[in-house]
């Protein structure tokens, strides 16, 4: 049976003062008496008295809650990050409220919508594939819910930003192929539009530039980011009759798509063909060959995107200079890349 609920109104009935008087001897105000603060605190806690969280978010303006959206939390990479931000948020008296947007823009824009009536006091995220543009945040941060980005950023937002440095950790994985004696390398990268597939594709051309090597229109191939994406652009990459002998993942999905189509076409790794791509640890030491890979610091990053959006909640969003933060990479070579030599 659900049990009644208390309220400050019996407590001084009970105690045979008034409702001002509870109130201040729970907030411990130095108005009130020893003695009475101690009856208080002992009745509300033999009657299991709880404060109300509405009532309380009316009186401080605040609900101690965040808003986190993802594309996916299936994403290994998102499912650390969010660990990250409960983390900090958890240990700093915040709760968290967690979205996907499934890569669509549509369900971005819901969601904004029910975080602004839902009045969150903030919000951490990583943009979807379809949000070229990013009215729905300005509006949020218009409304006094400040926004920090992560992963996928806006560069044209004034917010704070918390980045892997993907540039660099693409330059090293095709430096990498390169050194393996790889000299027709592909790369599979994500959507356009998303600020990650940029960086992580200039990332590979320089690294080609530097070194010399043939650059092929035909070698650089864009899909969605999921294992069926990555799969179908391996086919058409090794249908071709000047076929790659490596091929470079821009994301774990699209890497675990390179390595079940390179598997089920029967060439070997990395013999035939090397593989390297952005992956979590575990998954890719699951694979048989082990995939070489990017990995990237993501609970390090939800800790830090958290810490930034709460420093910027209890500033009351006091104007600041806003930082991008760019955490580094790590090449963890295994046997998907490394030939004998």
């Amino acid at each position: 049976m659900k049990r009644p609920t208390v309220t400050i109104k019996e407590i001084a009935k009970l105690l045979n003062v008034s409702k001002s008087t509870v109130s201040r001897a729970l907030r411990d105000s130095s108005e009130i008496s020893t003695e009475t603060k101690k009856r208080v605190l002992e009745l509300a806690e033999q009657l299991h008295y709880a404060p109300n969280p509405i009532a309380l978010s009316l009186l401080k303006n605040k609900t101690q809650t965040i808003g986190v959206i993802v594309p996916d939390i299936a994403n290994r990479f998102y499912s650390s990050v969010i660990g990250g931000v409960e983390d900090i948020s958890y240990s700093r008296g915040y709760h968290t409220m967690i979205y996907q947007s499934h890569e669509l823009l549509e369900r971005e824009l819901a969601v904004t919508r029910h975080l602004a009536l839902r009045r969150v006091d903030g919000l951490v995220v990583a943009i979807s594939s379809q949000s070229e543009h990013v009215d729905h945040f300005n509006d949020l941060q218009e409304q006094g819910i400040p926004v920090v980005y992560f992963d996928r950023v806006n560069e044209l937002m004034a917010s704070h930003k918390v980045q892997v440095d993907d540039y660099k950790g693409s330059f090293e994985a095709t430096e990498h192929l390169i050194a393996q004696g790889c000299k027709r390398i592909a790369h599979i990268a994500g959507p356009k539009q998303v600020s990650i597939s940029r960086n992580r594709l200039e990332g590979y051309l320089d690294a080609l530039r530097k070194y010399k090597l043939e650059i092929r229109d035909e070698w650089m191939l864009h899909t969605e980011i999921t294992q069926a994406g990555g799969t179908e652009r391996t086919y058409q990459l090794m249908a071709m009759r000047d076929r790659p002998d490596a091929i470079f993942g821009a994301s774990e999905r699209i890497t675990m798509g390179i390595h079940l189509a390179l598997r089920q076409l029967g060439y070997r790794m990395p013999d035939d063909v090397a593989v390297v791509g952005f992956c979590d640890l575990a998954m890719s030491m699951l694979m048989d060959p082990p995939v070489t890979s990017v990995t990237q610091p993501s609970f390090a990053m939800g800790q830090q995107a958290t810490t930034l959006l709460l420093d910027l909640i209890e500033s009351n969003n006091t104007p600041v200079v806003f930082e991008t933060r760019v955490l580094p990479s790590n090449l963890l070579i295994q046997g998907s890349s490394l030939r004998k030599s």
